[in-house]
C-alpha cells in the first residue's frame, strides 16, 4: 500500500498561527475544558480515598437499628459497651486491655473567641478510643480531661479559622462553654482529623442526652465479626446492628455518589458545549481556505495528505490548551482542601486524573476537526479552485 505524501508539519503550525485570536480562542475553550476534568477528577479522587481510608475492615460499629447511614442520628445504651465487652468473642486487646470504644458524634456549632460559629463533628470519647482508632497519633499535648478538648491537625479549616487559633492553650467554645485545647492528633488521610474530640460525659451533659451514638469494637479475625454480628441480633432488648467500620464508610460514599457525579456531568456538559463551538469555529476556517486545499490537491496533495494536516492544527491548538491547564491544575489545584459535611479531604491530581485530563484534550481535537475537515474536503477539486 503507497503511503499518501505529507504535508509538511511546518504547514500546520504557520497555518494555526495566521489567525491568533481565533488560535486563542481554540486554546481557551480546551484549556477550560481539561481545567475542569481535572478538577472534577481531583475532587472525586480525594473524597473517595478519605472515606476508604477511614475505615478499617478489623473495626466493627455497633449502633442503633435503622441508623446504618448515620452514626450520628444512632441512640444506644451506655451499658451496651459493657455488655459488647463481656459478650463479643475476639476483641483484640492492647496492654490487656479491651480494644472497645463507647463514643457520642455530635453535629455542633463551635467557635474561636472573636469568629463565628461553624459546624463542625465533635466525638465523645474515652482513653479506650485510641485502642481502637490505631491511625490516630498525638502530635503534640495529652488526652483531654473534662472541659478540656483536642482538634484534629485539619480541624481549622472546617471551623475556618488559622491553625494558630487552634493550638494548644488556645479556647475553643460549644454550647456557651469555653473548652481549653489540651492536644492536637493526626489520622493521616481520614475523616477523623477534621474532628474535634472531647470528653464523653462532658459531651453528653451539654447536649442533654443519657444515650451513647455507638460502641466500636476492634476485632481479632474474621470469626470475630460473626461473634459481634450474633450479639447485636440476639439482644433484643439493645435494639442494635452491627456493621464493619469499612463498610459504613462505604454507605456514606454512596450518599455522596449524587454530589460527584455533578462534577463529572457539569465537566461533560461544558466539553460537550466546547466540541460543538469548536465544529462551528473549525468548519468557519477550513471553509475559507476551501479554494487552498483545492490547490494542495491540485499540485499533488492528496486529500487524505491534507485531512491529516488539518487535524494536525486542531490538536495542536487543543494539546497546547491541555498543557496550560495541567499546569493550571498543579499550581491551583493539587493539594487544596475541600470540606464537606463530616470532614476535610485533599484535591490529588493522581496519573489516572492526568491521564483522563490528557485523553479529554485529544479528543476535543480529533472529535471537533473530524466533520468540518471532511465536509470541506468534500467539495469536488474544480469547485474548490472556482471558489
Amino acid at each position: 500500500m503507497r503511503i499518501p505524501k505529507l504535508l509538511p508539519f511546518a504547514y500546520a503550525i504557520r497555518n494555526l498561527l495566521r489567525d491568533p485570536a481565533r488560535f486563542a480562542q481554540k486554546v481557551g475553550g480546551s484549556c477550560l475544558v481539561v481545567f475542569l476534568v481535572f478538577a472534577a477528577g481531583s475532587f472525586n479522587q480525594g473524597m473517595d480515598e478519605v472515606l476508604s481510608a477511614s475505615g478499617s475492615d478489623d473495626n466493627v460499629i455497633l449502633l442503633g437499628a435503622g441508623s446504618e447511614e448515620s452514626v450520628e442520628r444512632s441512640e444506644i445504651a451506655v451499658q451496651t459497651e459493657t455488655l459488647a465487652a463481656a459478650g463479643i468473642n475476639g476483641i483484640s486487646r492492647r496492654l490487656d486491655i479491651p480494644a472497645i470504644s463507647g463514643e457520642v458524634h455530635f453535629m455542633g456549632q463551635l467557635s474561636v473567641p472573636g469568629e463565628d460559629p461553624a459546624q463542625a463533628l465533635l466525638r465523645g470519647i474515652t482513653a479506650s478510643a485510641f485502642t481502637v482508632h490505631e491511625k490516630v497519633r498525638l502530635l503534640e499535648g495529652r488526652f483531654p480531661g473534662s472541659g478540656e478538648v483536642i482538634v484534629g491537625r485539619l480541624a481549622h479549616h472546617v471551623i475556618g479559622v488559622e491553625a494558630t487559633e487552634l493550638a494548644i492553650g488556645q479556647e475553643l467554645r460549644f454550647e456557651g462553654q469555653a473548652f481549653e485545647i489540651v492536644g492536637i492528633f493526626e489520622a493521616p488521610g481520614t475523616v477523623m482529623e477534621s474532628e474535634v474530640w472531647m470528653d464523653r460525659v462532658d459531651l453528653m451533659t451539654l447536649t442533654q442526652r443519657e444515650s451513647i451514638s455507638c460502641v466500636i469494637v476492634r476485632l481479632d479475625g474474621e470469626s470475630a465479626f460473626k461473634s459481634a454480628d450474633l450479639f447485636a441480633k440476639q439482644r433484643l432488648d439493645l435494639e442494635l446492628s452491627a456493621i464493619r467500620e469499612s463498610a459504613y464508610y462505604e454507605k456514606v460514599s454512596a450518599f455522596f455518589g449524587p454530589i460527584r457525579a455533578m462534577t463529572w456531568l457539569t465537566a461533560g456538559l461544558i466539553a460537550a458545549g466546547a466540541v460543538f463551538g469548536g465544529f462551528n469555529m473549525l468548519y468557519a476556517a477550513f471553509a475559507s481556505r476551501i479554494r487552498e486545499l483545492g490547490t494542495l490537491q491540485a499540485i499533488g496533495y492528496t486529500r487524505t495528505a491534507v485531512f491529516i494536516s488539518l487535524v494536525q492544527e486542531s490538536l495542536l491548538a487543543t494539546l497546547s490548551g491541555t498543557m496550560v491547564a495541567a499546569f493550571a491544575a498543579v499550581w491551583l489545584l493539587e493539594g487544596q482542601t475541600v470540606y464537606f459535611s463530616i470532614g476535610t479531604f485533599f484535591l490529588q491530581l493522581t496519573p489516572g486524573v492526568v491521564l483522563a485530563g490528557l485523553l479529554t484534550g485529544l479528543l476535543l481535537g480529533l472529535i471537533g476537526s473530524i466533520p468540518p475537515a471532511v465536509r470541506c474536503l468534500g467539495v469536488s477539486l474544480p469547485a474548490s479552485l472556482r471558489s
